[in-house]
């Protein structure tokens, strides 16, 4: 991992025992409040607070990565039929924790009434249209 810490931050002092892989700029671990099952986090090595601070050679890497583990959980779990990908940026915007990391969500048929909107969810009034 990188060397750019910050000794406050809780991700960039994972234990090693909660993390499933490890890439060149990133590793994966399980979201320890999940969503749904297998709710996946991807997270920066280096200490950068946004999506938005990362280098292009970091923002191709996670792409890549986003696309294997996809095809990890799908091939874990039959029952996913779809995705929410989420990067909280700022307080507003409900990042809790300063450091880049992003939310690879599985979902299922019926797993919650009414899916529509998706995302739009951030703001429940705004899910529905």
């Amino acid at each position: 991992m990188d060397t750019n810490k910050n000794i406050d931050c809780i991700f960039c002092s994972i234990p090693e025992d909660r993390i499933i892989r490890k890439y060149s700029n990133f590793f994966i671990i399980r979201d320890a409040f999940p969503v749904t099952y297998l709710h996946t986090l991807v997270i920066s090595n280096r200490h950068v607070e946004s999506y938005f601070d990362l280098y292009q050679d970091e923002i191709d890497e996670l792409n890549s990565i986003l696309t294997k583990e996809k095809n990890f959980l799908t091939s874990k779990d039959k029952l996913i039929t779809g995705f929410n990908i989420g990067i909280n940026i700022g307080k507003d915007a409900g990042q809790t924790i300063m450091h880049t990391h992003i939310h690879l969500i599985p979902r299922r048929t019926n797993d919650v009434k009414k899916p529509k909107g998706g995302v739009r969810g951030v703001i429940p009034e705004k899910q529905a249209y």
